[in-house]
């Protein structure tokens, strides 16, 4: 179960014919410098590698008009001249003789990923492809895309493998406006896109493109526009959009499939795009979609280590035998992960020495090479009384009696009843306060009586192996649930995370404290510092 790679060099074989400023970037190039350096990087081998096929003409027509299909093919026959005449009639395209075989093998590609994730061969993948896809619509090419690859991906697996709620994220610095055409009355699949748009002033210049085209008829609300209106986002606006935007809808959508039209143009270095986001800040983004969806992440790094600890430490809270075994190993555990030999890992604590472990752990991994440890301690367990708020520890504590920050660095939230409750509270505190951190080592810490289901506490792990590089130490009471221990080694290993179950709307108490909350943190805290045109904190 790991991660497909589908790509075949005939993809290469479409170019430009004659000369044309705009169309001359979408070259082959494109496809095989990536693949390079995937080759470089020593990802290429670590993938189970999938020879693109040619989708079928039938496959096609589940998004394109037969006369449109049947045109595209008739451009194998055609001279340069008439190729170029073509081209004329669409905007920012070009056709090659070869552009109906690459564009077949383009969505091809995009069917023998769904199929081998859906059938389980693997839990992940990437096709490189060209042509692009997200701009075509049923019966026109559009923005060098011939054949919308994802969204022909999108029906086949409802089609072929049944499934009912499709979530497609496109990340291109261009809006994928023929996405948007084919699903915007269907309500089971939702439809995601940041672009640059500058009140229309940026390609492919639409009204349809700004935030307020949300979807019609059943599909009203299935369409989330995010329309830049300013160059230089960075990884920050990024992550944020996510965490605000994206992610509160996709887990409310709950997805059985994660669709990426991954478009770098958005990423620093793209003169067109001219956004200031990192290639690192994808990775985050993947990682992200990987928790609402079906995706966990490609193995290769250490997982988590349950190994036996050697002789344990002393501490004098830690009298008893028991308590000492369970503090060994949870030293042991945190040496190997701090050294790399691991990248994560799990101890069970006794209830009577759950507060004297986290202490101990937090000073050894503070003394041991962590710069900034963050521990999220969920029920009751009470913040170390002499631990320094000196930017090296941030305690963020859920389940507290009341939602306060007594210090920047000392934040504490009762735990929400709801689903919805919950979910705004990782997502609109925890996660933002810990991509703002960054630290190099975190603490997941289930004391007594922690109130939190199984789901839950594995999506908090999960989303928390993001902003610490997957280390992650997990501490769990012994009177937990004996499944918990599993769920959370399966989604530190890159499992997905168990489903939260069905969803219900956090109560206006929760929100109110939220808010609050947020609103004191927000001077010291970046990722918190986020409001619309409408100007409401945290409102978009």
């Amino acid at each position: 179960m790991g991660t497909a790679l589908v790509y075949h060099e005939d993809m290469t074989a479409a170019r430009l014919l004659w000369d044309d400023p705009e169309c001359e970037i979408e070259c082959p190039e494109r496809l095989t410098t990536a693949l390079e350096r995937l080759q470089q990087r020593g990802l290429e081998q670590r993938c189970l590698q999938l020879a693109a096929r040619e989708a079928s003409e039938a496959e096609l027509g589940l998004v394109h008009s037969p006369e449109y299909v049947a045109l595209v093919r008739g451009t194998q026959a055609l001279g340069t001249g008439e190729l170029q005449t073509l081209s004329g009639q669409y905007d920012a395209v070009y056709f090659h003789p070869s552009t109906f075989h690459c564009a077949r093998l383009a969505v091809g590609a995009a069917l023998q990923l769904v199929d081998a994730v859906l059938a389980g061969a693997v839990r992940n993948g990437l096709a490189l492809v060209r042509p692009p896809g997200h701009h075509s619509q049923r019966a026109a090419a559009n923005g060098f895309c011939v054949f919308n690859n994802v969204a022909i991906a999108a029906r086949h697996a409802q089609r072929q493998h049944g499934l009912h709620r499709i979530l497609i994220v496109d990340w291109d610095v261009h809006h994928g406006q023929g996405i948007q055409y084919i699903f915007e009355d269907d309500p089971s699949v939702l439809y995601f896109s940041w672009h640059r748009y500058e009140h229309g002033r940026f390609w492919p210049y639409l009204r349809e493109s700004d935030a307020d085209a949300v979807g019609q008829g059943p599909g009203l609300g299935f369409t989330v526009n995010l329309p830049w209106n300013q160059v230089g986002m960075g990884n920050a606006d990024y992550v944020a959009a996510f965490l605000h935007v994206l992610l509160p809808v996709a887990f409310e959508f709950n997805p059985e499939l994660v669709l990426v039209s991954a478009g770098f143009d958005s990423a620093i270095g793209d003169p067109e795009g001219q956004m200031q986001a990192t290639p690192e800040c994808f990775a985050h983004l993947t990682q992200l979609l990987q928790c609402p969806g079906v995706h966990p992440e490609c193995p290769g790094s250490p997982g988590p280590s349950l190994d036996e600890p050697p002789a344990a430490r002393p501490h004098e809270a830690l009298a008893q035998d028991r308590a000492l075994t369970a503090l060994g190993k949870v030293l042991y555990l945190l040496d190997r992960i701090l050294d790399g030999q691991v990248s994560s890992g799990i101890a069970v604590t006794p209830a009577c020495a759950a507060a004297a472990t986290l202490d101990v752990a937090i000073r050894c991994g503070l003394s041991h090479g962590a710069q900034r440890l963050l521990c999220l301690a969920v029920g009751q367990l009470d913040r170390p009384p002499d631990l320094t708020d000196d930017g090296r520890n941030l305690w963020l504590n859920i389940g507290g009696k009341e939602a306060a920050a007594l210090s920047m660095f000392h934040v504490s939230v009762p735990l929400p009843g709801t689903t919805g409750g919950f979910l705004s509270c990782v997502l609109a505190l925890v996660l933002p306060l810990a991509y703002s951190f960054q630290p190099d080592l975190v603490l997941v810490a289930l004391g007594p009586a922690h109130g939190l289901r199984d789901p839950q506490a594995a999506l908090l792990a999960a989303l928390l192996r993001g902003p610490a590089g997957g280390r992650v130490l997990a501490l769990v009471d012994e009177e937990s649930t004996p499944q918990l221990a599993v769920v959370l080694a399966r989604v530190l290993h890159g499992e997905a995370a168990p489903s939260l179950g069905p969803f219900s709307m956090a109560s206006p108490e929760d929100v109110q404290a939220l808010m609050q909350l947020r609103g004191q943190l927000e001077p010291r805290w970046k990722m918190l510092q986020v409001a619309s045109e409408a100007g409401g904190p945290g409102s978009g």
